[in-house]
């Protein structure tokens, strides 16, 4: 598998690295993002406007990271030449719609935003507002509805809706009602773990939000030990795939690096020579296992490399990856629109309690 890569077809890059909550696990709150090589500040319509005049091959964008898209004063601009350009643009990783000017809104649907995806950890205010400080909900579910309205005014079926759901032992009790509130909003309900820390509000009833939500594992620890990988290890093939850019355009390789760059910029240097880099080629080769880790690779200091190298289990790059990927696509895309909601709750359950099963039949030697 090469360490080089070809011109990006995709990319994440991060529209604002400032947000206007204060949620008590996030490094961006607490100011720490701000102090490393993230940095606070906007991505410049110009610099956008460049990456996309020099990259005719860029197909799609991912705006959201660390930060709120939405405070970044030249996001509608960057909607409208985006959409111009044929140019796919996603919020995957998570916006928190609080704050949205009208107009933005507007543009989301006029501009064929792709997918949204709202982080709303609660189906009231009492329970929304415990880890989204300074939050509102009913600001949310208002622009909420106010897209949805533009959906139907324009005929379009963009933005799709995505309803992220971070479960903590404060709002387990409110999934069944989140999950019928999306419904009635036409959104995709997303319920995920904390992956930040475990001894925050830890959930108190795993069985229980299994069956509410269909998901395998309800921390981190349960992930780890059903799969025998850390929970966001998948996030490597970003160095590949989908390679992290800064809003000022020094290359991250993945979402989860926030202490170090791999020596490139995409404004300076061009994207292409900004993704492979010598650094960011030899981190490749340290996720593939081939080379030993290096003081000034941000790889170096991850989590998920740590543990990669400790077990001497490395990043899988061959066919089977290119399958899983394939299929995702393929299921977020396409065949998640088929399947009844209470169906893929089912399949998630099976696929649960299959992997349990698996865990405990001895090894063979």
């Amino acid at each position: 598998m090469s360490t080089t890569v070809g011109p990006p077809v995709r990319i994440r890059l991060e529209a604002s690295s400032f947000c206007n909550l204060r949620c008590p696990l996030c490094p961006t709150a607490t100011g720490e993002i701000h102090r490393q090589a993230v940095s606070g500040g906007f991505l410049n319509f110009e610099n956008f406007r460049k990456l996309l005049d020099d990259n005719p091959g860029l197909k799609s964008i991912e705006l959201s990271n660390w930060g709120e898209i939405f405070l970044n004063p030249a996001l509608l601009g960057m909607l409208e030449l985006a959409h111009q350009r044929g140019v796919k643009l996603t919020a995957e990783n998570g916006v928190n719609l609080n704050k949205v000017r009208p107009e933005v809104l507007e543009g989301l649907v006029k501009y064929q935003f792709r997918r949204l995806t709202c982080s709303i950890d609660g189906a009231s205010e009492e329970t929304y507002s415990i880890y989204r400080v300074r939050g509102k909900f009913a600001n949310v579910i208002a622009n909420i509805r106010k897209i949805n309205e533009l959906k139907q005014l324009y005929r379009s079926p963009f933005p799709e809706l995505v309803w992220k759901f971070v479960v903590f032992g404060h709002n387990e009790h409110e999934l069944p009602v989140a999950f019928e509130m999306a419904r009635e909003l036409g959104m995709h309900f997303f319920p995920t773990v904390n992956n930040w820390d475990s001894n925050y509000s830890p959930v108190r009833d795993r069985e229980a939000v299994r069956a509410a939500t269909g998901m395998h594992a309800t921390t981190v620890d349960e992930y780890y030990a059903l799969n025998d990988k850390p929970y966001d290890a998948y996030l490597c093939h970003q160095l590949w795939d989908d390679p992290q850019i800064n809003w000022d355009g020094k290359v991250l390789g993945c979402c989860v690096n926030s202490w170090g760059d791999f020596g490139g910029n995409a404004f300076r240097d061009g994207l292409r020579a900004s993704v492979n880099t010598e650094q960011i080629m030899y981190g490749r080769a340290m996720l593939l296992g081939r080379a030993p880790p290096r003081g000034d690779i941000p790889c170096t200091e991850c989590h998920v490399y740590k543990e990669m190298h400790q077990r001497g289990q490395w990043l899988d790059r061959g066919t089977r990856h290119a399958l899983k990927s394939i299929s995702w696509n393929f299921y977020r895309r396409r065949a998640h629109r088929w399947i009844p909601r209470r169906t893929k709750r089912a399949l998630k359950l099976i696929h649960w309690h299959f992997r349990r099963a698996q865990r405990r039949l001895p090894r063979r030697t």
